[in-house]
């Protein structure tokens, strides 16, 4: 018998696997897709607080992530980079509306976490961590192996149907906790990228309220990330192509030297999304029979990265 099953392989559950085996816990990992398949490989990984709301559980969660993310960059954990970033804000009104709202002397919320944030006519300038997720969710997948833990392929169908394998099971499924967790509250928000080579750029940038949709470009170490689209109860992963080619001029109009980039691939995924926020506490009901403790931690949308770590810290706590 585990201490702890961790449903899902996203950046979520690996992050929660690795702090709770940090913990002392012995933990095994089930996922229907391999750790390189889950929609988490497609995240552009900026740290950014994105659509989430000035509560201050996130913003503890993001903080925590933000100075873990920093330290990785700074030990050299694959993927992991300091990126210096500017923001665009038009007309001296705060990207994102309301949700931005909450800082000291106009500054968003989320700058609290940011130690070199600073605001500048017409946008806001500060440094983040990057993470490259490919690279970076094997690094995670072999430090679970590494802790003690394994990750094991397996589909599950109800939460009951692990009642008694385990003290604690961590609901990291993302979208399909809208099933499993039988959450109406849990949607898809669909995001398309384009993925192009780097002509050398190394600063993010950003303008969530540009015209034309939310814009980004974000470099790597060989290519950069360009989007985006952010499209609610939308399921389709078929890339559209007349998105690619608005992406595509919203981005070269942004970073002029994007002019005449072409797509290396592109694609499109569904962030799980949640009206209300994240999920991350208790289920009021344990399991049947054994009664085992339900620990949810889904519904980040796109911001798992951000808030990854920090609420690996606190799912330890609840699983405890």
């Amino acid at each position: 018998m585990d201490d702890v099953i961790v449903i899902g392989a996203g950046v979520i559950g690996l992050t929660c696997a690795v702090r709770l085996l940090e913990s002392g816990a012995r933990v095994r990992v089930l996922t229907a897709d391999d750790p390189a398949r889950t929609v988490s490989r497609l995240a552009a990984a900026v740290w950014y607080p994105t659509r989430t709301s000035p509560d201050p559980r996130v913003l503890a969660w993001a903080h925590a992530t933000y100075d873990e993310l920093m330290d990785q960059a700074a030990a050299g954990i694959p993927g992991v980079a300091r990126r210096p970033t500017r923001m665009l804000v038009h007309d001296d009104a705060t990207p994102g509306g309301r949700d931005e709202a909450g800082g000291e002397g106009g500054a968003p919320w989320w700058s609290a976490a940011v130690p070199d944030f600073t605001m500048h006519p017409g946008e806001w300038r500060f440094t983040v961590p990057s993470v490259e997720m490919e690279p970076y969710l094997a690094w995670l997948a072999e430090r679970v192996h590494d802790l003690g833990g394994e990750v094991t392929r397996g589909r599950v169908e109800r939460l009951a149907d692990l009642d008694g394998q385990a003290g604690a099971v961590v609901n990291a499924t993302g979208l399909a906790a809208r099933v499993l967790a039988q959450d109406p509250a849990v949607f898809p928000a669909r995001g398309q990228i384009v993925m192009v080579a780097n002509p050398g750029l190394v600063t993010s940038v950003r303008d969530e309220e540009h015209p034309g949709g939310m814009t980004y470009v974000h470099p790597r170490s060989h290519d950069v990330v360009l989007g985006g689209t952010y499209e609610p109860d939308e399921w389709s992963e078929t890339p559209d192509p007349a998105t690619t080619a608005a992406i595509l001029r919203r981005c070269a109009e942004l970073v002029p030297e994007l002019e005449g980039a072409r797509p290396l691939w592109e694609a499109a995924g569904l962030r799980p999304a949640r009206h209300g926020g994240p999920r991350v506490e208790v289920d009021p009901a344990p399991l049947p029979g054994a009664g085992t403790k339900i620990v949810h931690a889904y519904g980040h949308g796109g911001a798992g990265v951000t808030l990854s770590w920090g609420c690996a810290d606190e799912v330890v706590r609840l699983a405890s």
